[in-house]
């Protein structure tokens, strides 16, 4: 009897441990920020529900025969040349190929619209931000209104954001949980992400993919403003910044390796300072961008696309 009781304390204690320890835990993709993340919630909830409904009869099944057959009972039927039965043969193939195809729709379906190539509907006018991963910060450069800055972003909600992203040197994964998808950042090619914040707030990103010793330092803060005002004295406050970012020599300097960069703004920014990094990267020869338009800048970024893939085909 002190053996029961015993047992039953320890196993109260346990759970209880368990609980204490896990309110510390912040799951961020069950609380989403954003339009993108809050349909990727559903996604996640409706794929766990499916598969629950193979996983939970079997957890019950084995626990009712493992009390039902035991060898103790003596009131159970035994039957030593019990091999078939059609109707668990039918249930077993049945239920669990209607849930693959359910599956399979849904997968098709939000595939194609969570594509995070995909811009946001909306009625009002999107923000561009371009993201380049360095070793071990992040940069971030406002095309349209000039600025730029390290392991910082500043978003009005409510209002589509198009981050274009690339690297400048390893292969990172650019991830703001609360908002949505995460995509690849290599160097020489660029990716898009599409979010939105829903609401204001501060959120956490950071790199998803393992890039050196310095990779657990790649975070940065996204400011989701209450409104584009708030946004507009932001990128205020960033161009009273003294420091610059006007020429490659100042980029590849700042982005020499380096661990636990504090947030940094840049009043200006290289015009086609993006586009002149993925081209640099992407290409073998020598390219004379000095008196590129962005528009001429992104074709040649397009043509050196479409000239790799047809190599690797």
């Amino acid at each position: 009897m002190r053996f029961i009781q015993y047992k039953v304390s320890i196993g109260v204690i346990s759970l209880l441990a368990i609980v204490f320890l896990l309110t510390g835990c912040n799951m961020v993709l069950m609380d989403p920020k954003g339009a993108i993340g809050i349909e990727q919630k559903k996604l996640i909830l409706t794929a766990l529900g499916l598969m629950l409904i193979v996983v939970i009869p079997v957890i019950f099944m084995t626990i009712i025969f493992a009390i039902k057959y035991r060898a103790s009972n003596k009131k159970a039927t035994y039957r030593p040349d019990w091999a078939k039965s059609n109707k668990i043969e039918l249930v077993c193939w049945t239920v669990p190929i209607i849930i693959i195809i359910v599956l399979t729709v849904i997968t098709w379906k939000t595939t194609h619209q969570l594509d995070p190539y995909k811009p946001l509907e909306s009625n009002k006018k999107p923000i561009t931000v371009q993201v380049i991963s360095t070793d071990w910060k992040w940069v971030f450069i406002y095309p349209e209104e000039n600025i730029a800055t390290i392991n910082e972003i500043a978003i009005p909600s409510g209002v589509p954001i198009n981050f274009k992203v690339t690297a400048e040197s390893v292969m990172n994964s650019f991830f703001i949980p609360a908002l949505g998808s995460q995509i690849y950042a290599m160097a020489g090619m660029q990716t898009k992400l599409h979010l939105i914040a829903n609401k204001p707030g501060t959120y956490k990103g950071f790199s998803s993919s393992y890039s050196g010793h310095g990779f657990s330092d790649m975070k940065f803060n996204v400011i989701a403003t209450p409104n584009t005002a708030s946004f507009n004295q932001w990128v205020q406050k960033v161009k009273t910044s003294t420091q610059t970012l006007d020429s490659m020599t100042i980029f590849n300097q700042l982005a020499k390796p380096s661990n636990n960069v504090p947030v940094t703004y840049f009043s200006s920014v290289k015009p086609n300072l993006y586009q002149e990094l993925i081209l640099k990267l992407g290409h073998k020869h020598h390219i004379n961008h000095a008196n590129k338009t962005e528009h001429e800048i992104n074709q040649s970024i397009h043509m050196n696309h479409s000239a790799c893939s047809y190599a690797k085909e």
